[in-house]
């Protein structure tokens, strides 16, 4: 039997506090793979507040959001790798410039910083997309927090995505 999710009140603006906490941390990371660990931390928090209003809609979002999160980071993890392994480093900074160097690469740090985003058709869409329309029907207030949280997470991938593929070279060997 599921139990009554009004107290439940405190724990799912925790879990929605902290993930946008480990979001703003995110903006203010400059090592690349600490950046896609609280990434990690930040989708688990919408998870934990899914799972905690125990609704079909909520349980069906945070699957669909685990099982994105598991393909999304997994080719982000990579993807960083790929730049550890020729840069040497791993500091954003001195990352950019990718796209003249690999494009085929720039394409997929596209794309994987379009899922961590969450933008249409990807999994993790369909994933959010249904935890905040549940979040919604359990709670309207509680969409200020999922607004805040959607914009800083659009915020720090496209700044991954920028700050790793354009701008002039800083790699002196050739390549």
């Amino acid at each position: 039997p599921a139990l009554k999710t009004d107290m439940f009140l405190p724990f799912i603006v925790l879990s929605l506090w902290g993930a946008t906490l480990a979001s703003l941390t995110c903006l203010q990371q400059t090592d690349l793979k600490s950046l896609i660990a609280y990434s990690s931390i930040s989708h688990m928090g919408l998870v934990i507040a899914a799972i905690s209003i125990q609704t079909q809609w909520g349980l069906a979002g945070a699957m669909a959001m685990m099982v994105a999160h598991g393909f999304t980071s997994s080719a982000l993890f990579c993807l960083a790798n790929t730049t550890y392994e020729r840069t040497q480093t791993r500091i954003l900074i001195l990352t950019r410039g990718f796209h003249n160097i690999m494009p085929m690469t720039t394409t997929w740090w596209l794309l994987t910083n379009l899922m961590n985003m969450a933008t249409p058709p990807s999994m993790n869409f369909t994933g959010e997309f249904l935890i905040a329309a549940s979040l919604f029907n359990w709670c309207p207030i509680i969409i200020i927090l999922l607004g805040l949280l959607m914009l800083i997470t659009a915020s720090y991938s496209l700044h991954v995505f920028l700050s790793t593929q354009m701008g002039a070279s800083t790699l002196n060997t050739p390549i």
